[in-house]
């Protein structure tokens, strides 16, 4: 298991209970989180953190699949809010401290598939 997997899961675990500080503590100084769906960019660990802290409704995530190699750690996070449930791809970057350094995240909205591949298609 690769170090920045591990602070990645820890990322994960400390989001879910909203320990900010250990959370914080995965994070670099200057680490960058983008959104590029909306174009959103958070620059700064304290900022990002502000961002996750202040986030709305009472969320709950776990983790679906990692997959990790050194310097890359790519998750898929299921989440939901209430009754709403969403799946996120989240890219992460990290520094030569261990700690994450970039933030890619992607929430994919759910669509209905067009017409005519009912044929090949299974729908779960």
């Amino acid at each position: 298991m690769t170090e920045l997997r591990k602070t990645v899961e820890s990322f994960w675990a400390t989001a879910e209970a909203r320990d900010w500080d250990t959370f914080a503590d995965t994070l670099a100084e200057d680490v960058v989180y983008t959104l590029p769906q909306t174009r959103e960019r958070i620059t700064g660990r304290e900022r990002f953190v502000e961002f996750n802290r202040e986030y709305p409704g009472d969320w709950h995530l776990r983790i679906e699949r990692i997959v990790a190699e050194p310097e890359q750690v790519v998750t898929r996070v299921h989440f939901t809010v209430g009754l709403e449930e969403m799946y996120g791809i989240t890219f992460f970057t990290g520094d030569e401290h261990g700690r994450i350094s970039v933030i890619t995240d992607f929430w994919p909205e759910p669509y209905e598939p067009p017409a005519g591949r009912d044929h090949l298609v299974e729908r779960y």
